[in-house]
This record gives C-alpha cells, structure tokens and sequence, in this order.
C-alpha cells in the first residue's frame, strides 16, 4: 500500500502563488500517471493536472498558463505550482497516482486552498 500526503495549502489572496506538494511512502518510479484533482463545495471532482512517468503533461483549460505540474521521482514527491490564484481556484486538492502493474489507483486526504478576493 502506498500514502500520499499533500502539503502547502492554505489560503491567499487572488493573484497570489501557492506550492502544493505530494509526498509518496515509497517510490514513485513505478506510478505511470500522477495527477492533481480538485473538488469545490457542491461540484464534483475534476482533473486540475496530470503528468506521466515519461514527463508528458495535461492541464485543465482553467489553469493553463497558471499551473504547472512536476514530478521528482528521486524524492518520491510530485508538486503543482500554482500562479494567478483565483477565487475559483478555491476547493480541495487531492494528490492522485496510477500504478497499472498492480491496478492500483491512489489517493491523498486532500489539503484545502481558498483564494480571497
């Protein structure tokens, strides 16, 4: 079994910049897709960014320009950094990755972002 463990939520001012870090029990050399999702009050879960063991990156249109995705597979951490906040960027963020060997999919608690106005 694997833990991810988000860090560097909170909140911030719109325009602001925010670093938000998923930390793997193990190594991620083996995770073929990890992933940022996010979940405002009252809508469902969607895809914030994902990024594949060979590097190759997919954004939401939303946050195209603003966010970037990496991955440090020496460190066992993926990272999403977050410029540009918006107000509508405020939900909670969960760390995601995919390990097809195993048919695993994992998943993060969440850490909460809330961009004022």
């Amino acid at each position: 079994q694997v833990q991810l463990v988000e860090s560097g939520g909170g909140l911030v001012q719109a325009g602001g910049s925010l670093r938000l870090s998923c930390a793997a029990s193990r190594s991620i050399f083996t995770f073929d897709t990890m992933g940022w999702y996010r979940q405002a009050p009252g809508k469902q879960r969607e895809m914030v960014a994902t990024i594949t063991s060979g590097g190759t990156t997919n954004y939401a249109d939303s946050v195209k320009g603003r966010f970037t995705i990496y991955r440090d597979n020496y460190k066992n951490t993926m990272y999403l950094q977050m410029n540009s906040l918006k107000p509508e960027d405020t939900a909670v963020y969960y760390c995601n990755a995919v390990e097809r060997f195993r048919g695993s999919d994992y998943w993060g608690q969440g850490t909460q972002i809330t961009v004022s106005s």
